[in-house]
């Protein structure tokens, strides 16, 4: 019986280094590739930034001051055609403005500042959106920012075609190395769709002659899609 136990456990041994060795079943074997496309599209739709700053001795004063200025603001942007839904505020801001002169703090008084967002669907009036702004008492002009009223649809078309790149690419593949593909395993949208950013444009009450209105360029949107697709080799 003693002798009986020490055979057993090699052959246990041995069995168990025969499976550690057995390598496991093989899966289809694949092509992996990666696609890109990007899509052109001219903006149709642009959002705007507009500011009002006022200055006074007292917050309240202050306050006043500026709800006047925005008040003067909106009512123009409304009178050039834009809907109340396409405006809204992003931030009112109450500072005191405060110096430092001989080591005492010395108070300039209260700084009081209004952003809205102004959604412009006329591409066309933009320029003299910003001027009547201006002159209805905006003090900055920021961040312009062009847009696509169907955005998901150039999103859609960009995909579309990466899709048909990597899918190229794919058979180009294949066929160097003289292989043919199979049903397609998987598709993976790889990060997010962008579209390539707009250089942002900065405006203040002196940036344009009153005689003309202010030259605004749109150019062009990017849409860019990217995927992994992975395929089946026959």
């Amino acid at each position: 019986m003693n002798r009986s136990i020490p055979a057993l456990a090699v052959a246990l041994l041995a069995a168990s280094s025969a499976a550690a060795q057995t390598p496991p079943p093989a899966g289809p074997s694949v092509i992996v590739v990666n696609g890109t496309a990007t899509v052109e599209r001219a903006p149709d739709r642009a959002f705007l930034q507009l500011s009002t700053e006022a200055r006074a001795p007292k917050p309240e004063e202050a306050q006043q001051k500026n709800a006047q200025a925005m008040t003067g603001v909106q009512q123009a942007v409304k009178k050039a055609g834009i809907l109340a839904d396409a405006i809204r505020t992003l931030g009112v801001n109450l500072r005191e403005d405060v110096d430092w002169v001989n080591g005492k703090r010395v108070s300039r008084g209260y700084v009081v500042t209004n952003s809205i967002e102004v959604r412009v669907d006329d591409l066309d009036g933009l320029g003299k959106l910003m001027d009547a702004a201006v002159a209805s008492g905006a003090t900055g002009i920021g961040d312009v920012r062009f847009d696509l009223k169907d955005r998901a649809a150039a999103e859609r078309e960009a995909l579309r075609l990466a899709v048909a790149d990597a899918k190229g690419r794919a058979e180009a593949a294949a066929a160097g190395a003289g292989l043919r593909l199979g049903s397609v395993l998987r598709i993976e949208e790889q990060g997010e769709r962008r579209g390539v950013p707009i250089p942002m444009m900065r405006a203040t009450a002196m940036a344009a002659p009153a005689q003309a209105p202010t030259p605004v360029e749109a150019g062009q949107i990017e849409i860019v899609a990217n995927v992994a697709l992975t395929v089946a080799i026959q």
